[in-house]
């Protein structure tokens, strides 16, 4: 059994890590506090021996006896990260800095949650790890885009002049149960909108194309990385190849609901990138790793979870 840390415990991805861990057997200290995260995430988890909740902030230092720790505490949706631009930046930096401080002192192995956004409006197709991207370091995204890239800078140098048992994930579009409603990606929006009847927008002409991967296909990757030897630091993609455009997927989610939404266009966001896929080849190479949740039988899911929380 080992004492592990999930700082972003009570979001999203961070709740089903958690869960998956505790079920594991793992003694797990759930960190969050609650901008973006639920208690009612990890509720069913209260109360269980190996599995403690803490309030708390990443910019300020946190002091415990781990043996592991995984790093998923920033806000990652666009309307999230963009309410306070400022205070994203620092949790991507500052709470980078204080968990690396604690990974060197604990001589743990850590693991950042980076992001597919560090590759910007990439130039390259698929986004290979040795690809650098193409970010814009001043505008609306930048807050988070550039928050993740100097995250990974700090992470790589702790590795190289202080040891630190570092290794940098970067998560691509991922979904899943316990998503917010209302938090502006674009799988929630279309589904949501889907279920109450109302129009779907679709920013651009729709043809702008993302790769969507199912929780537990990511948690299984992120297991898999952290059993790596200390020597592989990454970075490494976790997603899932499998390419639709946006009208794919609003199409898809109007057949599996039975809506009859309208589908309606409003011109895209600044800097939203036209084009989004990983190149796990590293991943299949390196963990024997690929998702296994095709984006339909996922999508059910979703839409399974959502539709005794919608008030029509």
């Amino acid at each position: 059994m080992k004492r592990i840390l999930v700082t972003g415990g009570a979001g999203f991805i961070g709740s089903h890590l958690c869960e998956r861990l505790v079920n594991m057997g793992h003694d797990v200290i759930c960190l969050d506090n609650y901008y973006t995260g639920s208690k009612e995430n990890v509720w069913h988890l209260i109360g269980k021996p190996n599995f403690e909740l803490v309030r708390h902030d990443v910019t300020q230092p946190y002091w415990a006896e781990v043996d592991e720790i995984y790093n998923l505490a920033c806000p990652a949706s666009p309307i999230h990260y963009q309410h306070d631009p400022i205070q994203t930046t620092k949790t991507a930096i500052f709470g980078i800095y204080h968990l690396m401080g604690l990974a060197r002192r604990t001589h743990c192995k850590i693991l950042h949650a980076s992001t597919s956004e560090v590759y910007g409006d990439p130039a390259i197709h698929p986004q290979p790890e040795t690809y650098w991207g193409n970010v814009n370091p001043i505008g609306i995204r930048s807050c988070y885009d550039e928050g993740k890239r100097c995250a990974e800078t700090l992470a790589m140098d702790y590795h190289r002049l202080h040891g630190v048992r570092s290794k940098i994930i970067r998560i691509f579009n991922t979904y899943g149960p316990k998503m917010q409603a209302y938090d502006g990606r674009v799988i929630t929006n279309f589904v949501v909108s889907a279920l109450k009847g109302e129009d779907i927008t679709i920013y651009g002409d729709g043809h702008q194309t993302r790769s969507f991967q199912y929780v537990d296909d990511l948690i299984e990757g992120m297991l898999r990385v952290m059993d790596t030897t200390d020597d592989f630091t990454g970075p490494i993609n976790l997603g899932n190849p499998g390419e639709f455009s946006m009208l794919e997927l609003a199409k898809l989610v109007l057949e599996l609901t039975g809506s009859k939404s309208k589908l309606i266009f409003m011109p895209l966001p600044q800097d939203d990138p036209r084009q989004r896929k990983p190149d796990i080849t590293l991943a299949k190479q390196k963990l024997g790793w690929e998702p296994k949740v095709p984006l339909r039988e996922g999508l059910q899911r979703v839409i399974d979870y959502f539709k005794p929380r919608i008030v029509v």
